[in-house]
């Protein structure tokens, strides 16, 4: 059987049991499609939860990052310290507090009609950014698996998120993704384990990664990443383990990354889904659980899968002459047909080159090989996806790890879906526009806008601004500088009022759109003409993607500036945040 047919097989069985949960779960009530009823069982939801915050990003994109060395731990330390955050600080409080959206949290916390629509203005441009994401990996896989296009990718990923989020709602999308993280759990851990056993001998790749490089013997063996650290080194690449050159910005941008975590409204409305308060902590905790499997493999599989792939361009070692191209393994040929990997032979010698041509020290060695240039481009989004095949495995892992990379996307993809379309229908349309439409006219509402989405968030993953981890950054420092401090002032200080809010939401939001925008290369310096993305060009090397801490402190500044300067709110929101807070009766189910 082809690789084509097993892919078929595996990706269109997962397809079958999603369609069949979402006929089987489909929302018949508002309630249901907001928040599933209320009813989900913690750990069910600690499941859901887990799929539906590792994403495209997760799955796809960060090892990918991890591969290019420790500079990019970042990601992993900044993702998963803000779901610590978010369940310590805000999940237990605002599903205490009851409501269905984190607009609708605002609205009433700041008893403002204009803190509502600045929170939907919010969240659904962090949404739609964070959607790109996912798009583009969704396309990336679909592209290869299914020998399509990745513009077809794309569109296809479209067609299934329609099919099971606009009809089954949250309730759709829970069940669903509870066989979706099922999916992708395998899907990540089984390949690791094939090639942690190759390389290392070790079935557990946390510790294989820590372990020997036993491939070429016992008697040759050294530790992996030492290993991985003289390959790269010698193809003038920085040292995996190196330290970072500019830690305020790594500092920066791990604080943007847990901020944004835990202002990500798609993850916050999961709280709402279960029964009462003491059931979103365990949801919380079973949640991290399920995280931690992936996110303690994930180094592993990033360090083995750049060492398998230099290792496929220079079989005999990095001072010995390179792969001819006419001889590339199956895997490139397939990969090149999605442009995810391009050769362009330079030097005219029919090898594949791959090193850094951008090293200046290196430049010399270059030309004493006769190398005139980096000739293999790999996205590294494709990493995690071509693994199992650079390494050689099974046709059914390649076919299995398909139907993951897949499903991590698409079910980040819908939370982030429901999470726009609740703030059109319930919090635009219901709270500000038609308070008096029918519950059969707010869930038409409700669907129609989640299938605008889809298609806005189609036709923008066409053309995304970076890949997927990295669009995925843009969306938590938007989220993290404009979402985060708004909650966590409106659970923590009953002095801030409601134009103290949408001062500092307004100023978090617009300064880090500001500087991303004019520093990822959208905007020209008029001084120089010339594009503004490289670090040099950066506020004191703060790199756009870490703009959102900034943004944040920005936005607590202001709104509390403004709060002090002017009225303290009504004697009775302080009483409602000292509810919230006040752990009497936290037990209890508190009804929408």
């Amino acid at each position: 059987m082809s690789q084509f047919a097993i892919n078929i097989i595996f990706v269109g069985a997962s397809f079958v049991l999603y369609f069949g949960i979402a006929i089987w779960a489909r929302a018949g009530s508002t309630k249901e499609f907001y928040v599933a009823g209320g009813g989900v069982h913690p750990v069910a939801n600690g499941m859901a939860t887990a799929a539906d915050w590792m994403s495209a990003a997760s799955f796809i994109s960060m090892a990918g990052l991890l591969s290019a060395g420790y500079i990019n731990s970042s990601f992993l330390m900044g993702w998963t310290g803000g779901y610590v955050l978010l369940a310590m600080l805000l999940a237990p409080y605002l599903r205490k507090f009851g409501k269905f959206t984190v607009p609708d949290f605002i609205g009433d916390r700041f008893y403002s009609r204009g803190a509502r629509l600045v929170a939907v203005i919010c969240l659904i441009v962090a949404s739609v950014t964070y959607v790109i994401g996912q798009m583009t990996g969704a396309g990336v896989a679909f592209s290869r698996f299914l020998e399509v296009s990745s513009t077809a990718g794309i569109w296809i990923a479209a067609a299934v998120v329609f099919f099971y989020a606009v009809f089954g709602g949250m309730k759709g999308i829970t069940y669903t993704q509870v066989a979706q993280y099922v999916v992708l759990i395998i899907a990540y851990t089984i390949p690791a384990v094939f090639i942690s056993l190759q390389l290392t001998g070790n079935p557990i790749p946390m510790f294989g990664m820590f372990g020997d490089y036993t491939v070429e013997g016992a008697a040759n063996a050294v530790p992996l990443l030492e290993k991985l650290d003289m390959v790269v080194r010698d193809l003038g690449f920085r040292d995996y383990t190196a330290d970072v050159d500019n830690k305020l910005n790594m500092v920066l941008f791990t604080l943007s990354l847990m901020i944004g975590t835990a202002g990500l409204p798609h993850v916050i409305i999961r709280f709402f889904t279960v029964p009462k308060v003491a059931d979103a902590r365990w949801s919380a905790g079973w949640a991290l659980v399920f995280i931690a499997l992936l996110y303690l493999t994930a180094p592993a599989v990033g360090s083995m899968a750049r060492l398998n792939l230099i290792s496929t361009v220079y079989p005999q070692g990095t001072e010995q002459p390179a792969l001819a191209y006419s001889e590339r393994p199956e895997w490139v040929k397939t990969w090149e047909e999605t442009g995810l990997v391009q050769f362009e032979d330079k030097n005219g010698d029919g090898r594949i080159q791959m090193y850094n041509d951008k090293n200046e020290t290196f430049a010399a060695t270059a030309a004493e090989r006769g190398w005139n240039g980096s000739e293999l481009k790999v996205n590294n989004d494709i990493l995690v996806l071509a693994n199992p095949e650079i390494a050689r495995l099974p046709s059914w892992v390649i076919g299995l790890i398909a139907a993951g990379g897949i499903a991590a996307a698409l079910s980040t993809a819908a939370g982030l879906l429901l999470a726009i379309s609740s703030a059109v229908s319930h919090d635009l349309i219901k709270n500000m526009i038609n308070p008096n439409i029918s519950e059969k006219g707010e869930l038409t509402v409700a669907r129609i806008s989640m299938a605008v989405a889809i298609l806005v968030a189609t036709w923008l993953g066409l053309n995304p601004p970076g890949f997927a981890a990295q669009t995925v950054a843009l969306a938590f420092g938007i989220a993290g500088a404009s979402i985060f401090p708004a909650l966590m002032m409106g659970i923590f200080s009953k002095r801030v009022n409601n134009r103290g809010a949408v001062a500092g939401m307004l100023a978090g939001l617009v300064s880090t759109l500001v500087y991303i925008f004019t520093f990822l290369g959208w905007f020209f310096i008029p001084e120089t003409n010339t594009l503004a993305n490289t670090p040099d060009n950066w506020i004191m090397g703060i790199s756009p993607l870490s703009f959102g801490a900034i943004g944040a402190m920005i936005n607590f500044v202001v709104a509390f500036a403004v709060s002090y300067m002017t009225a303290e709110p009504p004697v009775e929101i302080q009483e409602l945040v000292e509810s919230v807070r006040y752990p009497k009766g936290a037990g209890a189910a508190v009804d929408h």
